[in-house]
């Protein structure tokens, strides 16, 4: 199965402040290996916001480069206002774009790969699937 990663998966995955990977890291990794990597255009733009040096800039759009956005397509937008809509009335708030990451999963049948707490809401109440980490020996 394909997998829709996540902005925080790749912002922890990408940070180099120690030399020990964690468990999400390694999942990454393993994931790209198996070619299973999916990201849409929202999730690079969210990585790539907010950083300070171009040189920096630069360097995280290379690494990006090989992963082609996901098509949005306007039912999606359609489907992702449903699912805020459907989630809200059950009382669970969420962004624009975690609702889009689930209208587009759902549609290309992909799991959705999120340290995000805010899924394990989602889940309960879209028709979504979360991919299910393998654990790591330490």
């Amino acid at each position: 199965m394909r997998i829709l990663v996540d902005t925080c998966v790749w912002s922890e995955a990408l940070r180099r402040k120690s030399s020990i990977e964690s468990d999400v890291s390694r999942e990454l990794q393993d994931l790209i290996l198996e070619h299973r990597v999916e990201i849409i255009g929202p999730i690079r733009q969210e990585l790539l916001s907010g950083l300070r040096e171009e040189t920096q800039f630069d360097r995280l759009a290379e690494h990006l480069e090989p992963f082609p956005d996901i098509t949005i397509e306007t039912a999606d937008h359609v489907t992702a206002a449903k699912f805020f809509n459907k989630c809200r009335s059950k009382g669970i708030q969420g962004s624009n774009t975690d609702f889009l990451i689930c209208a587009v999963a759902a549609r290309r049948e992909m799991a959705i790969y999120t340290t995000d707490k805010d899924f394990q809401q989602y889940v309960k109440h879209l028709p979504i699937v979360m991919h299910k980490t393998r654990r790591f020996d330490s």
